[in-house]
C-alpha cells in the first residue's frame, strides 16, 4: 500500500488535500501559541512591574475581580451549548446564591479556562491598554495574572460574563441583556 501524498485528494472522501484534512498537522499547537502569547505579555509586564512594592503589587491585584465589568471583551467566551454545570451557575447567579455558585464555578471553569481563553483575555487586556482605558500598571498585573496558575481574572471574567448571560446585571455601557 503507498503512502498519500500531501497534496493529493484526502482518502477520507471530503475532496480536500491531506495536508489541509486528514493528514499530519504540523507546527505549534493552538494551546502552545496561546501559552506563548501569555509569556510574551507576561515577560513585558514584569518589566513594568519590578520596581513596585509589595504593598502597590497587592493593590493592584486586589483591583483585578472588577476589571471584567470594565468592558465585555475581558469577557470569556461563554459556550452556545449550555452544559449542566454552566446552567446551574446561571440560576446560581440569578438567585443570588452565592454558595451555590461557589461549588459550581470550579467545573465550569475546568471547561472555560484554557491557554487560548487567557491568552484572548490577555490580547484584550493590552489593546485596552494601547487605548489608553486601562491603567498600564493594572494592564501589567493583569497579564502577569493570566500568565500564573491563578484564576483571579478568569474566574472574574467568567462570573460576569455569566451574570450578563443570566440578565442579572448590565453591560458597561448599561444595557441590561434579556435573559
Amino acid at each position: 500500500m503507498s503512502r498519500v501524498g500531501r497534496n493529493q485528494p484526502c482518502p477520507c472522501g471530503s475532496g480536500r488535500k491531506t495536508k489541509r484534512c486528514c493528514g499530519p498537522h504540523r507546527g505549534p499547537s493552538e494551546s502552545d501559541l496561546a501559552k506563548a502569547t501569555l509569556a510574551h505579555h507576561a515577560s513585558h509586564a514584569a518589566r513594568t512591574l519590578a520596581h513596585l512594592s509589595e504593598r502597590r503589587l497587592l493593590d493592584l491585584f486586589h483591583e483585578l475581580p472588577d476589571l471584567p465589568e470594565r468592558d465585555l471583551t475581558l469577557l470569556v467566551e461563554l459556550p452556545e451549548l449550555v452544559s449542566p454545570e454552566l446552567a446551574r451557575l446561571y440560576r446560581a447567579i440569578a438567585a443570588d446564591d452565592i454558595d451555590h455558585a461557589d461549588e459550581v464555578l470550579p467545573a465550569v471553569l475546568e471547561r472555560i479556562d484554557t491557554p487560548q481563553a487567557r491568552a484572548r483575555l490577555a490580547d484584550a487586556v493590552a489593546d485596552l491598554k494601547a487605548a489608553r482605558r486601562i491603567d498600564p500598571l493594572l494592564a501589567a498585573a493583569a497579564h502577569i495574572d493570566l500568565a500564573s496558575r491563578s484564576g483571579l481574572l478568569i474566574r472574574a471574567s467568567l462570573i460576569q460574563a455569566a451574570a450578563l448571560a443570566a440578565g442579572t446585571t448590565r453591560t458597561p455601557g448599561g444595557l441590561l441583556l434579556a435573559a
